[in-house]
């Protein structure tokens, strides 16, 4: 650093200025700084930095899978964040969900030397009664219940899936048919019971949901039973890749859609604009999602008070794959 200062003709603290990114420094200044660090290949030095200040300026992520929109939105959220606010983030997957695999993969983290932990499993996981974090990590949980002491960030999964059965009804559809996701899913559990619970106040005939696992593969086995029943009218697909299948089902089976069959899902993915016909469906705000785990977990590394319940609403897309029910 003092090279650097000689070179550059400032003082030590403006190159430290300059190397942590403080903003109390002129753009010329900066520039022959930054010069004169390249000239001389100086790196700051994280290792010192953070014996010094306590901070490491990083955050663990722990995921389960990479393979869904919403984590991999999610994920991207989170890296913007804490890339404008001046961390990097590591990223550790969890192959199981299980107590064991959590606990191994929070533990690398610690000795990785990250400020904080952001934990994305979409699951009961984090309220097992048997399952416990370990301790001295500030801890944010994207997308599950959690106990009191975890702060928790979630889209309103009532609220869309309210969004989604009322829209059918509207249209004077007696009923709406739904394709849940997979039964150990947080997400999916929320989304089925508001679906159940609208039909259930607005007074329509509640059917048995059916089953998925998130994939197209599973909407497509569920959309053939549902094209193969004439009193189907209007379907809620707990995901846009399980509605994509029940389109193709309902195009296989010879059901129009939406002139017989109306169909809705769940998360807005960049694609479903472009189904045939294009997708209505629920948008789901996951860079919001990413970014508020970043600020809830930075409060906690500076030492501040945040409320254990951060709430992203939702917001319905109409398109057209839904219409008016035919008397």
């Amino acid at each position: 650093m003092a090279d650097v200062a000689r070179a550059a003709g400032v003082s030590g603290q403006t190159v430290s200025r300059v190397a942590n990114g403080h903003s109390n420094v002129d753009d010329e200044t900066r520039a022959r700084v930054l010069a004169a660090m390249q000239q001389l290949g100086y790196r700051p030095n994280s290792a010192a930095r953070a014996l010094r200040s306590g901070r490491f300026r990083s955050i663990g992520v722990i995921m389960f899978t990479l393979s869904t929109v919403g984590n991999m939105r999610t994920l991207e959220g989170i890296a913007v964040a804490a890339a404008a606010a001046g961390y990097s983030i590591t990223l550790m997957p969890v192959a199981n969900k299980t107590q064991a695999d959590v606990s191994v993969a929070f533990s690398k983290l610690s000795e990785q030397t990250v400020d904080g932990v952001i934990i994305v499993i979409e699951a009961h996981l984090i309220n097992e009664v048997d399952f416990e974090l370990p301790s001295g990590l500030p801890v944010v949980v994207v997308d599950s219940t959690a106990r009191e002491r975890f702060p928790v960030i979630d889209t309103d999964q009532d609220q869309g899936a309210r969004l989604a059965t009322e829209h059918l009804l509207g249209l004077g559809h007696e009923t709406v048919w739904h394709i849940s996701g997979p039964a150990e899913s947080y997400s999916a559990e929320r989304r089925r019971q508001a679906w159940e619970a609208t039909l259930r106040e607005h007074g329509a005939e509640v059917p048995a949901a059916l089953w998925g696992d998130w994939s197209t593969d599973s909407g497509y086995e569920a959309g053939l039973e549902l094209a193969r029943n004439p009193a189907v009218t209007a379907v809620f697909a707990a995901n846009d890749q399980m509605a994509l299948g029940v389109l193709r089902a309902m195009h296989e089976l010879g059901r129009v859609v939406p002139d017989e069959v109306s169909i809705v899902g769940f998360d807005d993915m960049d694609e479903s604009s472009s189904f045939w016909p294009p997708l209505t469906t629920v948008h789901q705000f996951f860079g919001t999602v990413g970014s508020k785990s970043v600020e809830a977990l930075l409060e906690q590394v500076e030492g501040g008070t945040i409320p254990t319940d951060l709430t992203v609403g939702t917001e319905l897309v109409v398109r057209q794959s839904t219409a008016a029910a035919k008397r």
